[in-house]
């Protein structure tokens, strides 16, 4: 069975016996579909990830908006945080004075009672 060898531009499976190899002064290889994925990388000296119409680009811009889409996503969190937040003071705010007027209530009591007389030690009755 013959290899299957991958574009190094766009991503594309190349058939065998088609295609272009192509070796840099260094001894690293590319394989290019056709003549358009080589000039624009070899010649034009363009990203793959910049130009459309390639694989690179399409999983970039799948990265992006899933950063994107997890952005949203906290922000959302966060808003619900601080709107769940500002409930429970609210809450807090509007149990705070029923507590405040069971004590008045008790210090009200108090007054209509008479006061208690103490009895002396040293006297006697």
């Amino acid at each position: 069975m013959v290899e299957q060898r991958i574009c190094s531009f766009c991503g594309t499976n190349i058939e065998p016996g088609t295609g272009r190899l192509y070796v840099r002064r260094d001894g690293l290889t590319f394989s290019f579909c056709g003549s358009k994925c080589f000039k624009n990388q070899i010649e034009l000296k363009r990203v793959p990830r910049m130009t459309e119409w390639t694989a690179a680009y399409r999983r970039e811009k799948e990265t992006m908006k899933g950063a994107a889409h997890m952005e949203r996503e906290s922000a959302t969190r966060k808003v619900a945080r601080k709107v769940r937040r500002v409930k429970e003071q609210r809450n807090r705010k509007e149990e705070a004075p029923k507590e405040e007027e069971a004590p008045k209530e008790e210090k009200e009591k108090q007054k209509e009672m008479p006061p208690v007389e103490e009895k002396e030690e040293g006297s006697k009755q």
